[in-house]
């Protein structure tokens, strides 16, 4: 029988958009700190998607999308 490793498991895939009016980098963290407040042992984020929201010609807001991969437990 083979012996089990520690990385053996299955893992969850999402993904969240945070949003920040300072960066992208602050909206990607953002999303990844509020989605730590109800998934345990997140693993992986991988930004997928970088927009801004704009309103009369002028940057108001930048969003990051991001794909969280977190242990699954059944």
């Amino acid at each position: 029988m083979a012996k089990k490793s520690v990385s053996d498991g299955v893992y969850r895939v999402i993904d969240v958009i945070g949003t920040s009016t300072v960066s992208w980098e602050d909206a990607a963290k953002s999303a990844v700190a509020m989605a730590s407040k109800s998934l345990r042992d997140l693993r992986i984020a991988e930004v997928t998607k970088l927009d801004m929201k704009v309103e009369g010609g002028k940057v108001v807001a930048y969003r990051a999308r991001v794909q969280l991969s977190f242990k699954y437990e059944g």
